[in-house]
């Protein structure tokens, strides 16, 4: 393993780009920027509509391929304002432009949801829903330039199950776009974890159906692939779909979460990149949920580090974390 590069042993660890933890509250506390200066960097020259140092910010960076750095850039309020225009100006250069279209495309997806929230359907308003459906829209337009521009990235094509699912369109055109993800990148964990949504039954799949689609991608990954967080996902969605919150308590389930871990995150062959705290967390739900005794390695290692998904689904994240992380 690497070693924790991030959260409150980064400095001992002695990593060029770590930054210094939050203040914690509850025993926990949420990365800036991944813990990266390099990516705070890139946000705040985001915050500030300054396309020049965005561009100079990405130079580590394959947004095309990297989905935990575009996330950052996902939630900046405002991007959606000023990035068609700086499209515009590298509208030569198809890289860039690319790059552009990925961050306004992806972001309008982001700012439909915020429109939407993340209320029932039925609890929806019609100005709401008009709002969500236009950005959407936009979304869609940008991606699939994005994706025309740039054949071989993955990212736009995480978003379109994104934004396809939102506006619910065919299951044709779903299962075509996952395909185009999947066949740039077979194993990527953010292509699974879209279908893994898409076929909860809130969206019109079938009960198991997920789980099921989870259990067979694990199972053709090598060890130490984080791949291994599809399982946990596909739990948690079924202990959100569930009237039962004990329903992820059952032997099999907690031992296939356990196996699923260990062959994953807590396996040698694991490699933390950026934004590995993530997939921590998720098995740090999941396994939480189900009463493993494994969850205790998963937040040692976290050392309080807690990541907005997928504790959103609690109603109060911090302190279910930390009451999770002391119950074990």
């Amino acid at each position: 393993m690497l070693g924790k590069l991030f959260g409150r042993s980064a400095e001992t660890q002695g990593h060029p780009h770590a930054l210094p933890p939050r203040k914690q509250k509850h025993g926990t506390y949420a990365l800036r920027a991944l813990g990266d200066a390099r990516v705070l960097a890139l946000v705040e020259a985001a915050d500030a509509g300054d396309w020049a140092a965005v561009k100079a910010a990405l130079a580590p960076f394959d947004l095309g391929r990297e989905q935990a750095v575009l996330g950052q850039l996902t939630d900046v309020d405002g991007v959606e304002e000023w990035i068609v225009r700086a499209a515009e100006e590298d509208k030569d250069d198809k890289e860039l432009r690319a790059t552009a279209l990925l961050i306004s495309g992806a972001r309008h997806v982001a700012w439909g949801w915020e429109a939407r929230t993340s209320a029932r359907a039925v609890d929806v308003g019609r100005e709401q829903w008009q709002i969500f459906y236009e950005r959407l829209g936009i979304a869609e337009e940008r991606l699939l330039e994005a994706a025309e521009l740039r054949p071989g990235w993955v990212t736009p094509w995480r978003h379109l199950l994104t934004s396809g699912r939102g506006m619910s369109v065919d299951d044709s055109v779903q299962e075509a776009r996952l395909a185009a993800g999947l066949r740039r990148d077979p194993l990527n964990l953010d292509i699974h974890l879209e279908w893994v949504s898409h076929l909860q039954p809130r969206w019109g799949g079938e009960p198991g159906e997920a789980t099921e689609f989870a259990q067979k991608a694990f199972a053709a990954a090598p060890d130490g692939h984080r791949l291994g967080c599809v399982i946990a996902m596909a739990r948690i969605e079924e202990w959100v779909e569930s009237d039962d919150r004990e329903c992820l308590q059952q032997p099999r389930i907690r031992a296939e979460l356990r196996e699923a871990a260990e062959r994953s995150i807590l396996h040698h062959a694991y490699e933390r990149r950026l934004g590995w705290q993530g997939d921590y967390n998720i098995f740090a739900m999941a396994l939480s949920l189900a009463g493993s005794s494994t969850a205790s390695n998963v937040f040692r290692e976290l050392e309080g580090v807690i990541t907005e998904w997928p504790w959103t689904f609690m109603s109060d994240p911090e302190k279910a974390y930390a009451r999770f992380r002391k119950a074990f």
